[in-house]
């Protein structure tokens, strides 16, 4: 799962939605930096009352991904695109169609919740701008594998960028696909990827419903 998949359900909860978040957030501020449930789990109940809710939302945000990865959709999907990628980019070192295939499912996931639901993803940014980064910053630090002083600032320039706005647009996307793989080391995306969307966001299209059901084919 992504942002916007993890976090509309708890659109009146702020300090829980970013929780849902600070998984994803880590991945761009400190790839070495983990927020795992087994650090936020004592915390859930912790005073403040914001360090709670953020420890609440990443074990959320923990349980959602068990669940999603292992619906027959998402892996049917993600193989799919996989061998796609690979079949049309060309060979590489294997670990760019994988990756690839991986998450385009979790964001074109987003764009075609985005795209059913217009309106919430305004709200799902409006609802995060609730929020004081730095108390966000100082939960995260308390829960995570090591401490930061960039998650506010990331935290800040999330809620102005708003990239998830970007996943319905196929060029925007690509963009945002080549920053992704920029930060992880591999290769930009040909050209010749760019074909490959339309039909992607088809087949995600059509599995909507066993994507966004924890019931849905998991074993």
């Amino acid at each position: 799962m992504n942002y916007f998949a993890h976090g509309r359900l708890f659109l009146d909860r702020p300090y829980f939605l970013a929780g849902t978040a600070v998984p994803d957030w880590l991945n761009v501020v400190d790839r070495k930096m983990r927020a795992r449930s087994k650090g936020a789990l004592p915390l859930c109940e912790a005073e403040p009352p914001e360090t709670a809710e953020v420890a609440r939302g990443i074990v959320q945000h923990h349980k959602d991904d068990d669940w999603f990865h292992r619906t027959k959709a998402f892996g049917e999907l993600s193989w799919r695109f996989t061998v796609w990628i690979r079949d049309q980019v060309g060979a590489d070192d294997g670990l760019r169609p994988s990756f690839l295939g991986h998450i385009l499912v979790e964001l074109l996931l987003d764009a075609e919740l985005t795209q059913r639901n217009p309106v919430l993803l305004s709200a799902y940014y409006d609802a995060l701008a609730k929020v004081e980064p730095t108390k966000v910053e100082t939960a995260v630090n308390a829960i995570a594998t090591r401490t930061s002083d960039r998650l506010a600032w990331f935290i800040e320039r999330f809620l102005e960028v708003r990239f998830l706005e970007d996943y319905a647009d196929d060029e925007k996307l690509t963009l945002r696909l080549n920053q992704v793989l920029q930060r992880v080391k591999l290769p930009a995306l040909p050209g010749s990827f760019a074909p490959l969307i339309p039909t992607m966001r088809a087949e995600v299209a059509q599995r909507y419903d066993d994507l966004l059901s924890p019931e849905a084919d998991a074993s």
